[in-house]
């Protein structure tokens, strides 16, 4: 009889995945907390909560129960003139802890989905006020906001993009206003805000993902959200990744002093259970799309919005968020965070460690090329399986995103697999020249 893995290699299709040469995937069959366990018994432990969606562990009980109850109630209805309960539950709840001026929820499927959602907003929002000509973002280089078109047209252009290309739209690239570029970034977003044609900022608040966790601060993007505002530019924040409490809080925005006028959210909006996107917007852009004139609607939907049983697993994973006991949790992996980077940094191999909330990023210096093609970061992904670690690592950046639950225990297992990746690291680096008079 195939494997499991073998029945797959000869069945599907893997995302960022090249089929002829990629090794059999490793197939899971159960989580637990915050391990995976295989068919053969291995048990990973999953240190980017299986890419950044699993917040309380996996398998978790009080989500399960909910969903199973659910299941036996409603299990989808059209939200197209229907609405059923969990779907105002959720909207109810998340605008009491969103920022004040989040007034609307729009249901979609994922976190490309969110912001497609998002970017229809702006520019019909404007169309609708009268000014078609607003049509250009702003976006950051290195930005990475969905596969979607539009979700691709506001991300950086790179590899991944390349073959579309000439398909997306043009946008506008600031640099990122990492410490010691503020002014600089300031200047160049003063010089976009002086054309007509401005209509939105989308931004990852406070944390770029698959740039490298590349990380700044709130007091300079509440600046940038200020000047766009006084220019009459919509701001979105992109919190799919940082939304329910990544970063700290428990939205990166909430850290800010102005905000976004518009939101979108997935990934652990569902605590990792089902697939999910929402998009919330302040109270003037909803009323923008009041009118008597049907042409003046939003025409957006998907067949599975607000779908039943996604809504009562984002219930019971925000019910599972706002409790002591997950602060508790955050705030430990936090300080267990913020101890590792004081040991590693600066050491013989690292370049920077980044860390915000539970997210830790350390960036290797290997002496050669760094991109995401690179043999160094398929030596990490090795080095990481071989210690039975689920990581994904970015080029020559490995980092750290564990579900809340992760023990000290469990964390002082990551940090080790980061401790070997320095002495590869040590490995790749080339030997130091020695002087003329030294040689034998």
């Amino acid at each position: 009889m195939p494997t499991l893995s073998e029945r797959d290699h000869a069945v599907l299709w893997h995302p960022y995945t090249q089929m002829q040469t990629a090794p059999l995937p490793i197939p899971i069959i159960k989580g637990e907390g915050s391990w995976l366990i295989a068919e053969d018994g291995t048990r990973y432990l999953d240190g980017i909560s299986s890419w950044w969606v699993n917040l309380h562990g996996h398998a978790h009980p009080h989500i399960a129960a909910r969903v199973s109850a659910q299941l036996s109630t409603l299990e989808h209805v059209l939200f197209a003139g229907f609405t059923h309960p969990t779907a105002v539950e959720l909207a109810e709840q998340l605008l009491e802890i969103l920022p004040d001026n989040q007034a609307r929820v729009f249901y979609s499927d994922n976190g490309s989905t969110a912001v497609e959602v998002a970017l229809k907003m702006v520019l019909q929002y404007f169309h609708n006020q009268g000014q078609p000509q607003r049509r250009t973002f702003i976006c950051f280089q290195n930005s990475y906001h969905g596969d979607t078109f539009g979700a691709m047209a506001v991300s950086s252009r790179g590899a991944f993009t390349q073959p579309f290309w000439p398909l997306l739209f043009d946008v506008e690239f600031l640099d990122v206003p990492v410490p010691g570029r503020e002014a600089e970034v300031l200047a160049q977003l003063d010089a976009l805000l002086l054309r007509p044609d401005v209509a939105g900022f989308i931004f990852e608040p406070l944390v770029l993902g698959t740039a490298g966790m590349v990380m700044y601060e709130p007091e300079i993007l509440s600046e940038m959200l200020r000047r766009c505002h006084r220019a009459g530019v919509l701001g979105v924040a992109d919190e799919v990744m940082t939304g329910f409490g990544r970063t700290g809080p428990l939205f990166a925005s909430g850290l800010l002093n102005e905000q976004p006028d518009i939101m979108c959210f997935s990934k652990g909006l569902t605590g990792g259970t089902l697939a999910m996107g929402l998009t919330t917007c302040a109270a003037p852009i909803y009323a923008a799309f009041l009118s008597d004139d049907k042409m003046r609607a939003l025409f957006h939907g998907h067949s599975y919005t607000a779908n039943p049983v996604a809504c009562a697993a984002a219930l019971a994973s925000l019910e599972l968020t706002r409790a002591d006991t997950c602060t508790d949790q955050r705030r430990c992996i936090e300080a267990a965070h913020s101890a590792f980077r004081q040991e590693i940094a600066g050491q013989p191999g690292i370049r920077a460690v980044r860390h915000r909330g539970t997210i830790l990023a350390v960036e290797y210096d290997p002496g050669e090329d760094t991109s995401y093609f690179s043999r160094l970061r398929d030596a990490f992904y090795q080095l990481a399986i071989d210690n039975q670690v689920v990581l994904r690592p970015l080029g020559n950046v490995v980092y750290l995103l564990p579900p809340y639950c992760t023990s000290d225990a469990e964390l002082a297992l990551l940090y080790d697999v980061l401790r070997r990746m320095r002495a590869l690291v040590l490995d790749f680096l080339p030997a130091p020249t020695l002087p003329e008079y030294l040689h034998d």
